[in-house]
This record gives structure tokens, C-alpha cells and sequence, in this order.
């Protein structure tokens, strides 16, 4: 065990990022992970930073709640298996998180040093803590844990899904999941780039759970090649984490021209290419076969509409494809990006320029393809019904951005099947799914009269659901709480 904690140890050693590929890599066509990892003495170093406040912010600020200063201390003194094991607790996907959080937003952003020292870098210790003891060999222990005979079926191997799954395992409970893609991770997978989560970091997560009994049917998607019905015969119960994958295009004038594509669609395609799917070469893109083919961006004018996560993905995507120039037009301030300041301070440094205060009106074209993007000037009014200022337009400040391909990145709603409503599964009304919520400290509630229902259950007593399909697109580690309490609300529901 090392020696006891420096005191001021904030103060002697300053905040630290691990390396990153330099920018002319990332200006060429690197795909590899912007940030290396950290070695033992680097992750001791500013670990050692942790104040272990009274009242951790950052474990609340977190949406799993983590026990951060604690697997912080445990790295400190380089007992890296019982860090591992105590992040697992809560997490059941910590080398994920660690890399796609958003920790500037949560857990860094509400550190106390955050205020003129400088968080503690948690997401790069959380990762290299996970890293380290995967790689030398760490898995989760269940020797105590007794089969149930118990089985359930999980729709959607993402992070809803994938921590639905881990949960099961650890409590007895045989689970299948099915996906659709190839591959397990959903969007972590197909939509997320390389350059922030390496794909074999989610082949290792699929041998941890395959080790803990998981199973999984690739390739098969539910309502064509099996109902929910056989399903609900086969098991005992039912999770669904569907995603969201239906895109917010604004009604702007000019969406079927040439050169605009969704950016969900946009990102899947190439990530297909990236990662050496010759077949995806050439065809259209899934889900927009009515499109061609993702295009060639090299020398091209890029303009991306949205400002979120998936915006500074799209928008970074394509500076490694080659585009001339790569701009994002966003209709509020910097201040009110949704997206994390981190992913925007990388794409400006990667040469993305930003049009804040920006409301595209109509894509404009010429001959079918388009050629630019009609925007008008905003101001921030009042609030909305979300506690944001609304962005109001500037009388007769249109203007016109050239573009020879234009994203559109407005954000995603569920997309809900048919088959959810044959089995008595009802939505609310904006498409989601509608489940039992918890209620912070116990119990459950649910807008109809069920007071019996448990955590995450819907109007089908042995369906359960959570991710983006219950409360719209969110981040990984929303996804990854809910498939966690889904699963504590499934073993109530099967072993008492």
C-alpha cells in the first residue's frame, strides 16, 4: 500500500489529461482515440488530488453515483482490482463512461477544485482503473452467486441493454439479449466515433459479460425474426432498450436535396467504413436508401446544424474526411450549448468554426444539389418550459453559409415498433415508452393508478423498460442507470 495521501497534493501537482494524437493526425484521417491512457504514476498523481470531500459533489452529480473519491483512493494506493470492482459496483460499463461521459457537465464540473485548481480528472483515472485491471486479467467474481433458474430476454445490446444484462448475471438470472446490428453496443458501436471509444474496448466489455453467462443473438431483430409474443413464452420476463433513433429534422425547406443527410445516419455509415466494412462502400446508407451513398467530403464546405454531442461528432468526423472547411451553426450562445465544452474545444482546435446565435430557415439548392444554408440572427429571450432561453430571430439579419454537404443534427426521439401496443405497452405521448419511475429513496410511482409496479416496469407487468426509448436521446450513462434499476426492478419482480 503507498505511503498516506500528501495533503496539498492539489496544489503540488496540477491537473492532468493524458496525451493526445497530435492535431496533424487528427487533420489527416486518424481515427484512433484523441486521448491516450494514463500510466500507473500518472493516475496515482492525480488521483492523489482527490479531496475525499464530507459531501462528495461528484458522486451525485453523477447519475449512477458512483463512489468516485473512493476508487480514486484505491488507485492512489495501486490496488487496482478492488478499484475495478468497487467502480463496477454502480457502473456496470466504467471503461465507457470513462471515455464518452461527458465529465466537464457532471462529475468534474461539480469537483470542488473545479474553482481555480482544476478537477481531478476522473473520467481518465475511471478508464485507466478499468483498462488495467481487464488487461491483467480482473473479472467480476461471482462464485456466491446461485442460478435462480430464472431467464430474460434484452431487446437492444446498448448501454440501456448491456448494464441490464450485467445486473441479471450477478443476480442469478439467465440473460439473452438480441440486437438488430452485427455487433453489441448499439450506438456506442455504429454512432459514436473511434476517436472517442476504440471498438475494441466494447469487444472486451462482450467477453466480460459472455464470461458472466450472458448470451447473445446478434443479427435478429424482433418483430421479424421473432415476436414478442414467443419471446414472452420463452422467458420470464422482458427489457426493452429500443433506443432513439428517429431524427429531428427542424421542417426545414430543402431536406430532399442532394448533400444533406441526417446525422445519425450519416455517422453509422461511416463508422461501417472506418472500421473496414468493404460492403458498406458504395451503398446507400441504411435507413435513407432513397439517399446515395455517404459522400465524398474531401475539398468540400461542411456545415453542421445542431450543437450537441452529436453535432461535435459529425463535425469532427468530417475534418478527418477531409473537408476544406467544417462549420456548426448553432442557434443559442456557447454558454447554451447542450454538448460538452471538452468536444467543442477539440473541434475548434481541430479547425471547426462555430456560427453561434444562428437559425438555419431553408437549405437552399441548385439542380438538385444543394448549395447553402439560409440562416437568420437570434437573440436569447425568455425562458422556455425547460428552463432555457428561448432564441428569438433578429429582423433582418438573414444571411446565406455555402455548403456542398449539409448535416443535420437537431437530435433523435424514439421510434417506438408496432408490436408494443398488441402486447399492452403503452406510450406517452410524445412516442416514448411509458414505465414506473423511481422515487429517490424508495418505493415507485407511475401516472396510471399501479401502485404495485416496480422501478421501470411498464403497463405490461412483465415488460420492463429503459435508455433513450423511455426518456428520449440522452447520454450513455442515463442509459446505463436505467438498465441497472430496470434490472433491480426485474429480480424484485421474479425472486421477490
Amino acid at each position: 500500500m503507498d505511503s498516506k495521501k500528501p495533503v496539498f497534493a492539489f496544489r503540488e501537482t496540477p491537473r492532468q489529461m493524458p496525451s493526445r494524437i497530435p492535431l496533424e493526425l487528427r487533420r489527416s484521417g486518424d481515427w484512433g482515440e484523441l486521448y491516450g491512457r494514463f500510466g500507473e504514476a500518472e493516475a496515482k498523481h492525480q488521483a492523489s488530488r482527490c479531496l475525499d470531500c464530507g459531501n462528495p459533489y461528484c458522486s451525485w452529480k453523477c447519475p449512477l453515483h458512483n463512489y468516485i473519491p473512493n476508487w480514486l483512493e484505491l488507485a492512489r494506493e495501486g490496488r487496482i482490482f478492488e478499484a475495478a470492482a468497487l467502480a463496477h459496483e454502480t457502473n456496470p460499463l466504467p471503461e465507457i463512461c470513462g471515455r464518452v461521459c461527458p465529465q466537464d457537465r457532471l462529475c468534474e464540473g461539480s469537483c470542488t477544485l473545479n474553482d481555480g485548481f482544476g478537477a481531478v480528472t476522473i473520467g481518465a483515472v475511471e478508464k485507466y482503473i478499468s483498462d488495467r485491471a481487464l488487461a491483467d486479467g480482473w473479472r467480476p467474481d461471482l462464485s456466491k452467486v446461485a442460478a435462480t433458474g430464472k431467464r430474460v430476454a434484452v431487446i437492444g445490446a446498448g448501454p440501456a441493454g448491456l448494464s441490464c444484462a450485467d445486473r441479471l448475471a450477478r443476480a442469478g438470472i439467465e440473460a439473452v439479449v438480441f440486437d438488430r446490428y452485427e455487433q453489441i453496443g448499439g450506438l456506442l458501436h455504429f454512432g459514436i466515433p473511434s476517436f472517442k471509444l476504440e471498438k475494441s474496448v466494447l469487444q472486451t466489455r462482450r467477453d466480460v459479460l459472455e464470461g458472466m453467462g450472458v448470451q447473445f443473438r446478434l443479427g435478429v431483430e424482433i418483430g421479424r425474426d421473432v415476436g414478442l409474443d414467443d419471446l414472452l413464452a420463452e422467458f420470464d420476463a422482458v427489457f426493452l432498450g429500443l433506443g432513439s433513433y428517429r431524427y429531428t429534422d427542424g421542417g426545414l425547406p430543402g431536406q430532399e436535396l442532394k448533400g444533406v443527410l441526417p446525422a445519425l445516419p450519416f455517422l453509422v455509415h461511416n463508422g461501417r467504413l472506418v472500421h473496414g466494412d468493404d460492403e458498406a462502400q458504395g451503398k446507400p446508407i441504411a435507413g435513407w436508401e432513397d439517399r446515395v451513398a455517404l459522400p465524398d467530403l474531401r475539398g468540400k464546405r461542411v456545415v453542421v446544424l445542431g450543437g450537441g454531442d452529436t453535432g461535435m461528432d459529425c463535425v469532427r468526423s468530417a475534418v478527418r474526411l477531409g473537408a476544406a472547411r467544417v462549420t456548426c451553426a448553432y442557434r443559442r450562445d456557447e454558454a447554451n450549448m447542450p454538448g460538452s465544452a471538452r468536444e467543442v474545444a477539440n473541434a475548434r482546435e481541430e479547425g471547426v468554426q462555430f456560427l453561434f446565435n444562428r437559425q438555419p430557415l431553408a437549405l437552399l439548392g441548385e439542380d438538385g444539389e444543394v448549395t447553402g444554408v439560409r440562416v437568420a440572427e437570434t437573440r436569447l429571450g425568455e425562458l422556455d418550459a425547460l428552463g432555457r432561453r428561448n432564441a428569438e430571430l433578429v429582423p433582418g439579419s438573414e444571411s446565406v453559409l455555402a455548403a456542398d454537404v449539409v448535416i443535420i443534427a437537431f437530435g433523435f426521439q424514439p421510434d417506438p415498433p408496432q408490436w408494443l401496443s398488441a402486447h399492452g405497452i403503452e406510450l406517452e405521448k410524445n412516442g416514448r415508452i411509458r414505465v414506473t419511475q423511481p422515487v429517490s429513496g424508495c418505493g415507485s410511482r407511475r401516472a396510471s393508478s399501479d401502485v404495485a409496479a416496480l422501478p421501470f416496469q411498464t403497463t405490461n407487468p412483465r415488460v420492463f423498460a429503459g435508455g433513450d426509448g423511455v426518456r428520449g436521446a440522452d447520454l450513455v450513462v442515463t442509459a446505463a442507470y436505467e438498465g441497472r434499476e430496470a434490472a433491480a426492478g426485474i429480480v424484485r419482480s421474479l425472486l421477490g
